[in-house]
């Protein structure tokens, strides 16, 4: 599999689950044994059978509407993708896989996260999906950062895109 079918198979999988949200095509894109993990909230699992009932019953449903997601870098190597991300979405409902258990703060959380892919045998072997939860809980109003020893998120946005457009 070369550089140019990794990514159009990881777009081809994302675009089933934030636009067409169907679970059982972004299964398509995996391994049988493959394994999804939101690293901060320990969301996700492993072999392709439980995915598909993941992706269907938390994960897609759990993605709020106008919810975006802008690219700022992508590095591929001979059999991974790693991707930085800055998705935006309204936390206007419960969103298992970021915020589990907690009931929608109406407020608007942007996350710059990590995801790197490993492929195997022309598909997606693993997804792990990094981000800082602190900086998610202090959006939400569940940390205050004042005193904390962390950057401002909409710092650590500006500098991501101010560096995706240099």
């Amino acid at each position: 599999m070369n550089q140019a079918e990794m990514v159009a198979l990881w777009e081809q999988h994302t675009a089933y689950e934030f636009v067409i949200k169907d679970a059982d095509l972004a299964v398509t894109t995996m391994v049988e044994d493959a394994s999804v993990m939101h690293l901060p909230t320990m969301s996700g699992g492993f072999g392709k059978n439980y995915l598909r009932g993941y992706y269907r019953d938390i994960f897609i449903p759990g993605i709020p509407q106008n919810t975006t997601a802008e690219t700022v870098d992508r590095s591929v190597g001979s059999d991974f993708l790693v991707e930085e991300t800055i998705m935006r979405m309204p936390h206007d409902q419960e969103i298992p896989f970021l915020l589990p258990g907690l009931a929608p703060t109406g407020r608007t959380v942007e996350v710059p996260l990590v995801v790197v892919v490993q492929f195997r045998d022309g598909l997606m072997e693993s997804e792990r999906l990094y981000w800082d939860q602190a900086a998610v809980l202090t959006q939400v109003g569940l940390l205050a950062a004042e005193g904390l020893p962390m950057a401002d998120f909409t710092e650590v946005a500006r500098f991501l895109r101010d560096k995706a457009t240099s």
